[in-house]
């Protein structure tokens, strides 16, 4: 099975998922790359396509929705797909607004996931959200192992 990893990474915190997430999943043929470097050959025997960005202003960063507008329509028939993203944590300390935002808006992964579906992929997990400290990291602890997780779970 070929897979890829294709992320976009402001503070490091979205690479380092990224690469947990391409090493964990026991495949020889595993590639992860930034998303500034996806070309459409990339796509060419994929069986699986990740595709994970922080979450800006609760959606994807510039270059990941850039990539993702610039799918042809069916281009990921019957490949599998999954869609990350990092976040901060929203918890007491986390102003009312950023809350009701979040609640409202959710996070980078979940449209990630629907264009990946709509351009013909094949959902094979729920979108994860791995979590960040403060604005521009370190993530939270535990989380690169939860990562791993999440990628043997396809």
């Amino acid at each position: 099975m070929k897979a890829l990893v294709v992320y976009e990474s402001f503070f490091g915190n979205t690479e380092k998922i990224a690469q947990t997430i391409g090493s964990s999943l026991g495949l020889t043929e595993a590639e992860v790359i930034k998303v500034s470097m996806m070309t459409p050959e990339k796509l060419g025997g994929l069986d699986l396509l990740i595709v994970g960005s922080p979450t800006r202003a609760f959606q994807p960063g510039p270059e990941t929705k850039s990539f993702l507008g610039t799918l042809a329509s069916g281009s990921l028939k019957g490949i599998k797909v999954a869609a990350f993203d990092t976040r901060a944590e929203m918890n007491e300390k986390t102003p009312g607004i950023l809350r009701f935002f979040a609640g409202i808006f959710g996070y980078a992964a979940e449209p990630i996931a629907q264009k990946l579906v709509r351009k013909g992929g094949i959902q094979v997990a729920n979108p994860a959200g791995f979590f960040v400290l403060g604005s521009e990291g370190p993530l939270k602890e535990g989380e690169i192992e939860r990562a791993a997780e999440w990628a043997r779970s396809f």
